[in-house]
Parts: structure tokens; sequence; C-alpha cells
């Protein structure tokens, strides 16, 4: 009984530890009203836009505005990638991404159950093949390790209740070496008609994403709305 004292305390102590520096990594306080009230390294979260959202995830004007054949040829896809578009919503990206991996797979992940269900009736509607929907949680992004060569990310991160565990969680799912592309409206920009929590600036991004072990590569400065932001698995 005496011996599994010191076990008992030190384990008390461990997790007393990760508490505060969880704590100390996220202050609560008031901000945004379109934002919850968590903040991380001076930027309040935003929230997360539902499947409530997907008429708009899907409306026409999409490509004019936000000029997606473009950013799928800044992604420089190559056959038989392995590709997880993070908080792929209805598949809008993963559809398309889906014909141009070849033998490849792309892993649309989503922390929504009504997003997987539609993600899923939406590949029978369109026969669409090389897709596996995958439901994420708030700190994990529930794929395999050293698995994945390029990930996705379009106007998603911000909304990220765990921004820091979801990083950490990214980074271990790519392969040495892999790529992460970030893809958020600017908020450098103010003509950019988008909600103010939910646009982040180039030196915001870098800041959170090397936190977390990534290295910044460049920005690809080509979209008319967006930040198209390359960090790479260091």
């Amino acid at each position: 009984m005496h011996t599994l004292k010191p076990c008992i305390l030190f384990f008390a102590f461990l997790s007393l530890s990760m508490f505060s520096l969880g704590q100390d990594r996220y202050k609560i306080m008031a901000g945004d009203p379109n934002g919850i009230n968590k903040w991380y390294m001076g930027r309040q979260i935003a929230q997360v836009m539902s499947h409530y959202g997907i008429d708009w995830l899907e409306r026409e004007e999409r490509e004019m505005e936000e000029n997606t054949a473009l950013l799928l040829k800044n992604l420089a896809v190559k056959p038989g990638m392995v590709i997880a578009d993070i908080g792929a919503g209805s598949g809008y990206h993963s559809a398309l991404l889906s014909k141009m991996v070849g033998s490849g797979k792309v892993f649309a992940v989503d922390v929504e159950l009504e997003m997987i269900a539609y993600l899923n009736e939406r590949i029978k509607r369109e026969k669409l093949s090389h897709i596996l929907p995958v439901l994420s949680l708030e700190q994990k992004v529930s794929l395999p390790e050293n698995t994945i060569d390029l990930m996705l990310l379009v106007d998603v991160y911000h909304e990220f209740s765990y921004p820091y565990e979801m990083t950490l969680s990214m980074r271990a799912a790519l392969k040495p070496g892999g790529k992460l592309v970030l893809v958020e409206f600017r908020a450098e920009d103010p003509t950019v008609p988008i909600k103010t929590i939910h646009k982040m600036s180039e030196a915001q991004a870098i800041k959170e994403f090397k936190a977390a072990g990534f290295a910044f590569d460049k920005n690809i400065d080509n979209l008319p709305w967006q930040h198209c932001m390359v960090f790479t698995k260091q």
C-alpha cells in the first residue's frame, strides 16, 4: 500500500501540471460576439460553421470569389498522393481533389457527424472514388501517424477550439517533410467582405504553426481574398 503512494502523487502532480499548461495556453474572456470566449496567442477563436452553412460552402459564386481552380493548381497535386482535407465540410474541395490523386486517396476530415453524413451521400450521388470520410475529434484529427503527403485547411483553422492540440495532431499525421497548406481570408485586407473574426493574418498564422513545430515555407499570394500559406513538418 505504501509503495503506491509516491506513484499516485506523481501522476496527480503530472495531471495538475498538464491542466495548468492548458489553462495558461488559452485565455477565457469576452470579445467579438461571433467568436467563442476563448483566445489563443492573442487571437479570439471563431464560432464553428455547422452543417447549416452547407449552402454557403456550395454557393455558385465561390469559384469566382475564391478562385478554387487556382488554389488547386497551387497545391501541385501528383497522382498517388495521400491528401487530408481538414475541416472538409460539404466536401467541396475533397470532391475536386479526388479526381486529381489517381491511385492516391483523399481523407475528408470533419468534426461534425452531419457533415460526415453529407459527405457519404455526396460520394454516392456523384459516384466519387478515392475519398474516405473521417470523423475528427476537437483535439485530434484521427489519422494514422506519418501517412499524409499533403494537408489542406480552407477557412477552418480559425474555428478550431483547440488549435495547439490539433496542430500537433496534424503534424503527427504528416509524413516527414509533408506539407500543410493553410488557406484563410486575409485579415490585413479590410476590403475582403468577411467578418473580421473569420480572417487571419499571415503573421498570426506563422506564429501559431511555428509553436507546434512547423516551418513556414511561403505564402502563395495569388488568390482573390485568401492567403495560401505553405508549412512543412520539421
